[in-house]
């Protein structure tokens, strides 16, 4: 099974939607923006007026699914230009193709939202033109705008086209990525649950998914090695590639085993306890369906974090400074590794010590500099900052802990407040009292 070579080719809008195309179910929804689909109008409309021969609209990506019942009308699945193809229907459409097969998909509530949206803005546009320039712009969409067409017979290899492609071409969001190659792993689930997997997935906000990896899961495992926690990007999504299932050396069988031991004990009825956490950062992460349930868990156990922070702190804003960029780094890091705490002891082991403890260690930064920047927090972290609790190693020192009582026993720096610093008098102050500093 592989790239069908006698199907790749350039085709032109035409006849690409003579296709039985199809949008598969674990597609994301329809989301393209105003701006987006105004920009695909305005460059298909310039080119139509400069009298452009061929004018090419990138490539798409499709797992053909042929069998006897569909033998002479295959289908024909979007892995890849899904957006960009609907929005070629609606645009069609708009210009009075009335039979667009593909808008008649199972497209999600969201989707529709975006599709009705972007219909009346093309409306709209179109009626800036005369009649006789709707047809002939018609016309040229259908028969001079072109694709590149890549079809595979292999819901997997189409996978790795759309991998591939995106790391070449135009830069796919680094979750995006781990979307597509964790879903390529997923070779023993049904259909069903890798519906209900992306489902979840999509339902999620993608900004914060996005900020979830950047801001705090690759910092996080990176300063627990007492390693670089800057500028995570598409070329440093291995870390979260984890094991993949066809691994048999001995860590990789142990982990898996962990993992399927856990889910087993938690499916169990009979057993009367509280379901158990199967994730922790300090381990490696099974390959397919495990990292979506392990995103989707760290995705939540920030929110608690925030939440806790937020309530902790709500009696005094002047605790949780957040008008200066350096505040929102600090707030960052605070959430950080309270994160790391919950996963290593659990959300319930956060107390008013542990709560002291980490925002003492996070904000004496604050109080120390006068400018804080990703590099700073990066170089605290990894307990290299020459200012203050040089030689603490904060995500380290937790990994390394059996009880959460221990964190206690860390006795952090003194700092001292100057006149350039006065705005945080209300943290310092609190520090001092928790710490009791005279």
């Amino acid at each position: 099974m592989s790239l069908i070579q006698e199907e790749l080719e350039i085709i032109n809008i035409k006849k690409l939607m003579e296709l039985n195309l199809k949008i598969p179910e674990y597609q994301r929804p329809y989301r393209w923006s105003s701006r987006s689909v105004d920009t695909l109008f305005t460059d298909t409309y310039e080119a139509f007026k400069s009298k452009i021969d061929e004018y090419r609209l990138g490539s798409v990506i499709l797992h053909k699914e042929e069998s006897e019942t569909k033998k002479y009308n295959p289908r024909y699945n979007l892995v890849d230009g899904q957006q960009r193809t609907t929005t070629l229907s609606i645009l069609l459409f708009a210009l009075g193709e009335d039979s667009q097969a593909l808008l008649n998909e199972g497209y999600s509530i969201s989707s529709r939202d975006s599709i009705q949206n972007n219909f009346a803005l093309l409306q709209k546009r179109i009626k800036e033109l005369s009649e006789d320039e709707r047809d002939k712009y018609k016309r040229f969409l259908k028969e001079n705008c072109k694709v590149v067409k890549i079809v595979t017979d292999s819901e997997q290899e189409a996978f790795q086209f759309f991998d591939s492609q995106n790391s070449r071409g135009k830069a796919l969001k680094p979750h995006d990525l781990l979307k597509s190659y964790h879903l390529r792993e997923m070779t023993r689930e049904s259909e069903q649950e890798k519906i209900a997997l992306i489902s979840q997935w999509e339902d999620t906000n993608q900004n914060d998914l996005e900020n979830l990896f950047r801001t705090y899961l690759y910092p996080v495992i990176r300063w627990i090695r007492n390693r670089d926690g800057l500028n995570y990007s598409s070329d440093k999504i291995q870390l979260f590639k984890g094991i993949e299932p066809s691994n048999i050396f001995n860590y990789a069988i142990y982990h898996k085993a962990s993992n399927i031991f856990i889910e087993q004990m938690n499916s169990n009825e009979l057993l009367n306890f509280d379901e158990v956490n199967q994730f922790q950062l300090t381990q490696p992460i099974i390959a397919g369906r495990r990292f979506f349930v392990w995103t989707l868990h760290y995705a939540d156990l920030l929110d608690q974090v925030k939440d806790k922070i937020g309530s902790y702190h709500h009696h005094n804003e002047g605790e949780l400074p957040s008008r200066r960029t350096g505040d929102i780094y600090i707030k960052q890091l605070y959430e950080a590794s309270l994160l790391f705490f919950a996963d290593r002891f659990g959300f319930e082991a956060i107390d008013d010590g542990v709560m002291h403890q980490l925002y003492t260690w996070c904000y004496s930064l604050r109080v120390e500099m006068k400018a804080v920047y990703p590099q700073t927090i990066n170089k605290y972290a990894q307990g290299k900052h020459e200012r203050i609790n040089t030689g603490k190693f904060v995500f380290s020192l937790l990994s390394e802990m059996t009880d959460p009582q221990e964190l206690k026993t860390v006795i952090w720096d003194r700092v001292e407040l100057d006149n350039q610093n006065s705005k945080y008098k209300e943290i310092y102050e609190l520090m001092k009292e928790w710490n009791g500093w005279q």
